[in-house]
């Protein structure tokens, strides 16, 4: 991942209203979120969902697909862990970290 390209995610992501709709996204999955869900979990307008699920989707955080008159947003696995590895290249100066928690492997189909 280029400098740039984690500027794009970390700005779509430094945003409250964009960071909760990307976390309850993520949790669900790769079972996915409709906008009409998210409206419901979050209360926010509709309008403003459509402009905060934009940005996600233009920093590639999030892939949408259209299933019949739904639209289904899911997390974008690649760039999620792009991103992380971008962040922790060469932490540590390439040392294990004895101060970070285990990761937890989730596989997403």
């Amino acid at each position: 991942m280029k400098n740039t390209d984690a500027i794009q995610v970390l700005l779509a992501l430094g945003q409250e209203t964009r960071l909760n709709i990307f976390r309850l996204i993520v949790q669900r999955g790769d079972i996915g979120l409709t906008p009409s869900q998210l409206i419901e979990k979050l209360g926010i307008p509709n309008a403003t969902l459509s402009f905060h699920l934009k940005e996600l989707v233009n920093a590639k955080l999030l892939l949408v697909e259209r299933q019949s008159r739904n639209l289904i947003y899911r997390p974008n696995p690649n760039v999620i862990e792009d991103l992380s590895e971008f962040l922790l290249d060469n932490c540590c100066q390439g040392q294990s970290c004895g101060t970070h928690k285990s990761k937890k492997k989730v596989a997403c189909p």
